[in-house]
């Protein structure tokens, strides 16, 4: 493959979108499309745009994320998460393009003890999940030639994500309550994106028939809760002097069920990376690196 090959980004607008838009740029030529190119809703101009841009890669970054909302909405969760990754894949096979695709650890149920691996039984609890899950199933069916990467509680410095949300409520209100019992690893978006880039770019060099294509776990190193993810934002926030009504302690601890959502969420969202890391010899950052380097990138 050249290595000038073109790239399509779909999702472009997105916070994972936006870093990727920076990290492939070094690879070659990209067409990155947002919301406003490319609605995913409409399946016969998105097969178009692949087949008029006929790329080598395409890389979707684009999905449905609203998980409480995906409960009653469950048509246009469906046709985002699965109908358009399937004729995404349709049509890179027909060109002979490659799909990167990215999926969540909403796959699994979050009962497991462990972290989990790619070789673990999925089980959705949300519509959400279910969606992500058929996305994979259909890409991988129709397109062998694609990577999928699922990841755990994705944050960036560009988009809405928990961090800036409670940096917002910690300067509006006197006390917080995070829910304790969730676990999980807080993956900045800007790791994603250059570990995608890394893996892109030997993709590019290396003889397709041979590239290790499949499924693999992306998420930082170590793990926490929402509750303690709370407390390390306002507590960089209080350091780098950020003016804020409440304190790390002023972060009550609350269980799962005293917060309820329209969707359940796994209590265990821990993603076993080793696949990954052994296959392209990478080192994964722990989670509270990437997200200090967020938050020292807001204002």
């Amino acid at each position: 493959m050249a290595a000038d090959a073109r790239i399509l980004l779909i999702g472009a607008s997105g916070q994972l979108g936006f870093e990727l838009r920076r990290a492939l740029a070094p690879l070659g030529p990209v067409l990155a499309v947002g919301r406003k190119e490319c609605d995913l809703t409409d399946i016969d101009k998105l097969r178009e745009l692949v087949r008029t841009c006929r790329p080598a890669i395409v890389v979707n970054a684009a999905a449905y994320t609203a998980v409480d909302h995906a409960e009653t909405d469950v048509e246009t969760a469906t046709l985002v998460n699965e109908t358009a990754v399937r004729a995404i894949g349709e049509e890179a096979a027909r060109i002979g393009a490659c799909v990167v695709h990215y999926s969540t650890d909403y796959v699994f149920d979050g009962e497991k003890p462990g972290s989990y691996s790619e070789q673990d039984t999925p089980a959705p609890k949300n519509v959400y999940g279910k969606t992500k899950l058929a996305g994979e199933a259909a890409l991988q069916a129709v397109c062998p030639q694609s990577l999928i990467f699922r990841t755990s509680w994705v944050v960036g410095a560009h988009g809405g994500n928990f961090a800036k949300t409670i940096l917002r409520l910690a300067k509006e209100r006197d006390s917080l309550r995070i829910v304790a019992d969730q676990t999980g690893a807080p993956t900045s978006a800007a790791l994603i994106a250059d570990v995608s880039a890394q893996i892109i770019g030997r993709m590019q060099r290396e003889d397709r028939a041979d590239f290790p294509f499949g499924l693999y776990h992306l998420a930082a190193g170590g793990e926490t809760t929402w509750f303690e993810y709370a407390r390390f934002v306002v507590r960089h926030a209080r350091e780098a002097g950020q003016s804020l009504r409440i304190e790390p302690e002023q972060i009550e601890p609350i269980r799962s069920d005293e917060y309820p959502t329209p969707a359940a969420r796994p209590q265990n969202s821990r993603l076993n990376t080793r696949k990954l890391r052994s296959t392209f010899n990478l080192d994964l950052p722990l989670w509270q690196d990437g997200l200090t380097y967020i938050l020292e990138q807001l204002p």
